[in-house]
């Protein structure tokens, strides 16, 4: 019984020394090192991905807003131009329909 678990411990323990001694070589310490580098890149570019995607939402909302806001101020404006509104202004201040001789037509 002892002695397996000595076997057991002994291979244990040589799989750690094989593993220590392949991370830690001269071969396998660069390419350990390539890929801790390649995963921290990833999840670095993967983070700025997701910010940039909540940058360009935002700002769909706000062009969203604007367009909203654009619209209103169109129907003000074609409410404020309407012929019945400009007569309107025009008996409140005072003016009349310019007679016949002040009328100039540009060619």
């Amino acid at each position: 019984m002892a002695t397996i678990a000595r076997k057991s411990s002994k291979r244990s323990q040589s799989l750690i020394d094989k593993t220590k001694s392949i991370f830690f070589s001269s071969r396998g310490f660069p390419i350990i090192l390539t890929f801790t580098v390649l995963a921290i890149l990833f999840v670095l570019f993967r983070m700025k991905t997701v910010e940039l995607d909540y940058q360009v939402n935002f700002l769909n909302k706000e062009i969203d807003e604007v367009i909203v806001e654009n619209k209103d101020l169109k129907a003000r404006k074609a409410k404020l131009m309407s012929v019945d509104k400009l007569r309107a202004m025009a008996n409140k201040h005072g003016l009349s329909q310019p007679k016949q001789n002040q009328i100039i037509v540009v060619p």
